[in-house]
């Protein structure tokens, strides 16, 4: 695991790559990638709401001031790492097709709605939502978007950019950088977090892992959580794996999500912040091995994940 320090701030990496890091990880508290040319710079995503992105752009702005940002990559739909595009209204925003189909379901309104839901859901989003402010968010969705690879140059850098998703999301996507050995991973890494799987399916989240760890990254800056090496991305497939070795049990043994999800013992995996996710992780393995089962909707999984957490109606 990388001793850099999991502060708040930019982070230099090496020559020519920074990670923004926003503890604690945690829902909504995202990463951000830097990459930095002779004349120009590319974001890997932006925060989760307009003013925390401003504050990252001027936390940049010594790197950036001769490298001024071009090109914003979104990895995937989920809000905080899309929510704080506007503040970038001339650059290019690049997105695979499928997170660009996605975010159009995937707004301000949707998170805002969770706020407002009754009972232990209504609570519990309140709570972890409590910090950020989207009274003036509307989000520029990308200008430019991708199938399963694209090649960009950034003042010289040459950033390749790769789809590796359905897995976390319909398009998850990262940015390798192979000169500098560094690897941007939105949220197909959560280091310290529980990972969640919205759309899957998990062995597509497996053979992700298996491409960044083909990739050999010396630096790994994941969406949530500490700097990483490959280290993390072994930490996140061991966990994918356990849960789809847990619940599939469960399911040939006749048990329902409900019941599989509350019987599995997390072990050292249960010391991982939002545990409660292996609600919808369960889920998303039941789905796979029954596809008539009913898909349940953002709410519904948000109502599980909560009950989890502790927090009933």
């Amino acid at each position: 695991m990388s001793d850099l320090e999991f502060s708040r701030g930019l982070h230099h990496l090496v020559d020519g790559c920074h990670a923004w890091l926003e503890p604690d990880g945690s829902w909504g508290w995202s990463n951000a990638g830097l990459v930095v040319g002779s004349d120009e710079s590319l974001l890997f995503d932006t925060l989760f709401d307009v003013p925390m992105t401003r504050s990252m752009v001027e936390g940049m702005r010594e790197v950036t001031a001769s490298a001024p940002i071009r090109t914003v990559v979104n990895s995937h739909s989920n809000g905080d790492h899309w929510f704080g595009n506007q503040v970038f209204p001339d650059a290019r925003i690049v997105a695979s097709s499928a997170t660009a189909q996605e975010m159009q379901h995937a707004g301000p309104d949707l998170i805002m709605s969770l706020r407002d839901a009754p009972g232990g859901p209504g609570r519990f989003a309140r709570e972890i939502f409590a910090p950020f402010d989207w009274s003036d968010c509307s989000p520029l969705r990308p200008t430019e978007t991708f199938d399963g690879r694209q090649v960009l140059d950034v003042g010289g850098v040459e950033v390749h950019l790769l789809e590796l998703g359905p897995a976390h999301t319909a398009g998850d996507s990262v940015a390798w950088v192979p000169s500098a050995g560094v690897l941007y991973t939105g949220d197909l890494l959560f280091i310290g977090g529980t990972p969640i799987i919205w759309a899957g399916p998990l062995r597509n989240w497996v053979r992700a892992c298996d491409t960044m760890l083909g990739l050999e990254p010396v630096h790994v800056v994941p969406g949530h959580g500490p700097v990483t090496d490959t280290s993390g991305i072994r930490q996140v497939r061991d966990y994918l794996l356990f849960v789809e070795e847990e619940a599939t049990k469960r399911y040939r043994a006749g048990m329902s999500p409900t019941e599989a999800m509350h019987d599995i013992a997390l072990g050292r995996f249960g010391e991982w912040a939002e545990s409660g996710r292996i609600a919808q992780n369960v889920m998303a393995v039941y789905l796979e091995l029954d596809p008539s089962l009913e898909r349940p909707d953002t709410r519904e999984i948000f109502a599980r994940v909560a009950a989890l957490e502790g927090y009933r109606d």
